[in-house]
């Protein structure tokens, strides 16, 4: 994801961001407005965040986990802090980093005596002075208070990557037995598998092999997939080929899931579903990729989509899902769904991209 331009909102971006319907000519939705289909429905909370802009400034918000005792730490990529901590009443109770300008992914992982995070910084940022920085990235294991644990290498220094070849990793995984999956979505499309310590085991996709099927296009999440209790799974976003791959921890392919007009970010699996944000959607006008058209989408076990919150319904014809949109009725509120986090009341938090500032937007169950 390019952000070149955050730093220079224009007099009609910041009239947009207090009245979102600007822009659209629509109204702004009512924060009690209804989101979703069947059983997955969500009342919409664009409140919840107590955040105020002169202690906690945010840029953009990508990503959100949530820990065993319910804190909810949100990872962003302002200079200042690229890490909050609210608790459930949107109350920012901790920050921590500024290690971390182009901070992107955050996994959790509960080791046992202590839950961990894994952070991805792309390395790609605007620096303080303006100038953009295309820079290596890393991926830093911390403790919860931002304590740092150990950061992998770059994966040329080991010999995985050629001359000239990108290193900007987008997202982590980590398996039960705590191998560590990076998915190097901004970089060169593969996915580096290390053990728990941190010693490279192996990699597969990038984009140019024999078999397509292991082709990937934008590499943007990961994450391990234990819905089938007999096979383990790896899921990968191919995020412009509007799908997830599915492979073994080993790296071979298993399935492809697209899903028409979504431009997915990472999944995130809880209980039978999977969730993702969809970052860019084509248009019912039929514009492709399309900014500010974001929503979550719910897929069942069969990964069968089943609810699109901030989206219109699925519609499947003769098996086959038709091209998916935004709901016009969130437009100017729900801007790009970078990624979605669940709370133990499986209420969902929507983070975003290119929202102009705009905390996390809770979608409480109904």
């Amino acid at each position: 994801m390019q952000r070149r331009t955050f730093f220079q909102l224009t007099t009609l971006g910041t009239a947009a961001l207090a009245m979102p319907g600007l822009l659209t000519g629509r109204p702004a939705p009512a924060n009690d407005l209804i989101v979703g289909q069947g059983s997955h429905r969500y009342r919409v909370r664009a409140d919840w965040a107590k955040v105020s802009p002169q202690q906690y400034s945010l840029i953009n918000c990508h990503e959100m986990v949530a820990d065993k005792s319910g804190k909810l730490y949100l990872l962003g990529d302002h200079p200042a802090n690229n890490v909050l901590v609210f608790d459930r009443s949107g109350k920012v109770i901790d920050s921590w980093g500024y290690r971390y300008p182009s901070g992107h992914g955050l996994t959790i992982f509960d080791e046992g005596d202590e839950e961990t995070l894994f952070i991805c910084d792309t390395g790609s940022h605007l620096d303080r002075t303006g100038r953009w920085r295309n820079e290596p990235g890393s991926v830093t294991k911390t403790r919860l208070n931002g304590e740092v644990i150990f950061r992998l290498g770059h994966p040329k220094t080991i010999g995985v990557y050629a001359e000239g070849e990108g290193y900007h990793p987008t997202e982590t995984a980590v398996a039960p037995n705590g191998d560590i999956y990076v998915a190097d979505g901004y970089g060169s499309n593969y996915v580096v598998r290390y053990d728990a310590n941190g010693r490279y085991i192996s990699h597969f996709g990038g984009k140019d092999n024999e078999d397509p099927r292991y082709n990937l296009n934008q590499a943007h999440g990961v994450a391990i997939d234990l819905r089938k209790t007999d096979e383990p799974r790896l899921v990968v976003t191919s995020r412009n080929d509007q799908a997830f791959k599915f492979f073994t921890l080993e790296g071979k392919f298993i399935e492809q899931v697209t899903l028409p007009g979504a431009y997915v970010c990472r999944p995130v699996i809880h209980g039978e579903n999977l969730l993702a944000g969809v970052c860019f959607a084509d248009t019912m006008e039929g514009a492709k990729r399309q900014k500010h058209h974001g929503y979550i989408t719910i897929l069942d076990a069969s990964n069968k989509v089943i609810s699109n919150a901030g989206g219109m319904a699925a519609n499947y014809q003769n098996g086959q899902l038709q091209t998916m949109h935004q709901d016009p009725r969130v437009h100017g509120l729900f801007h790009h769904g970078h990624d979605v986090c669940m709370d133990g009341d499986e209420n969902l938090y929507l983070c975003q991209w290119d929202a102009k500032g705009a905390p996390p937007i809770l979608l409480e169950r109904v």
